[in-house]
């Protein structure tokens, strides 16, 4: 990815009071807290990086099997508006209903099915399986997973923000340290 997409302005947004098991991030529940232009970085704070391993809150299946996600909407509006590239707190931009955890953990499904009242292929039809990588990633806009550190310090703002992955030579992912310049 070419460096001047890899860092450049953006902004940083927390939507954690509106996170609960198993909820669908929209484009309003961003635009109405802050501008967001086209071109930009975006990084949403939904706050389930405090679920993750070695964390104070550590539930690893709360973490994976029940983050938040994007839906189609918030894809396609991700393309709309032509962002750089997106990062969030937590293990996947797909909601796990909307990934093959579906298929490999039935019983995740099943609490889905009986806490939400629909059932997994209602909610989130097997054509749009992974749309938050799919339809992104397709016009060059890809995601950096598994946010967390100090991005609580950062809410809220526009900065300058950089990626700064390992290269590696055909890889298709990698460790990535991500960094707010927030004084420039």
């Amino acid at each position: 990815m070419p460096l001047d997409r890899l860092c450049r302005e953006g902004v940083i947004v927390d939507i954690s009071k509106e996170m609960e098991d198993w909820a669908v991030i929209t484009p309003e529940m961003i635009t109405s807290r802050i501008e967001v232009k086209k071109g930009d970085i975006l990084i949403y704070h939904t706050g389930w990086h405090r679920f993750f391993n070695g964390s104070s809150e550590e539930d690893e299946e709360r973490y994976y099997l029940r983050h938040p996600g994007g839906d189609r909407r918030m894809a396609e509006w991700i393309v709309e508006m032509e962002l750089a590239w997106t990062g969030f707190d937590c293990g996947s931009g797909d909601h796990p209903m909307n990934t093959s955890i579906r298929y490999k953990r039935p019983d995740a499904a099943r609490a889905f099915e009986r806490e939400k009242g629909s059932s997994v292929e209602e909610a989130w039809p097997e054509e749009d399986l992974f749309v938050m990588h799919r339809v992104p990633f397709r016009q060059g806009i890809t995601h950096v997973e598994n946010m967390g550190g100090d991005l609580d310090q950062a809410l809220d703002r526009r900065c300058l923000i950089g990626a700064f992955p390992i290269p590696i030579e055909g890889g298709e992912a990698s460790p990535c340290r991500v960094v707010a310049f927030l004084d420039v």
